[in-house]
């Protein structure tokens, strides 16, 4: 059966939210929206691509960092009102210049950073 990025279930602005993790470490990098044609363009090109919300525009993940997302999979849930990207990250996937949006934890109440920026790895 062929798939049709149309038969997902969008939000009232016509998103669907999407989970990138490391095909490789299976560590959760981010989380981002797209829309059919982003979903599509990033079923074509093998390249992310996602939806600004703030810009009202497509974002390929990389294009002007250099911080690439190459699709490995795309899955889609039960509900089929999300989709998780298992992808090759190429340097940080959080624009705080992390490994992941997920930098952040917890702890007794407390928030605490558990993840370095990855200027002090080399990039």
């Amino acid at each position: 059966m062929a798939f049709d990025p149309a038969t997902l279930v969008y939000n009232e602005a016509g998103l669907i939210p999407v989970i990138a993790q490391d095909a490789d470490s299976g560590d959760v990098l981010m989380m981002a929206w797209m829309n059919a044609e982003a979903v599509a363009k990033t079923l074509d090109t093998g390249r992310v691509t996602y939806w600004s919300r703030s810009r009202q525009a497509f974002w390929i993940k990389g294009e002007t960092s250099g911080h690439v997302q190459e699709l490995v999979a795309l899955r889609v849930d039960c509900d089929r009102d999300c989709l998780l990207v298992t992808v090759r990250q190429t340097g940080p996937a959080c624009h705080t210049n992390r490994r992941s949006c997920f930098y952040t934890e917890v702890r007794d109440g407390a928030e605490v950073e558990i993840m370095p920026t990855m200027t002090s790895w080399g990039f």
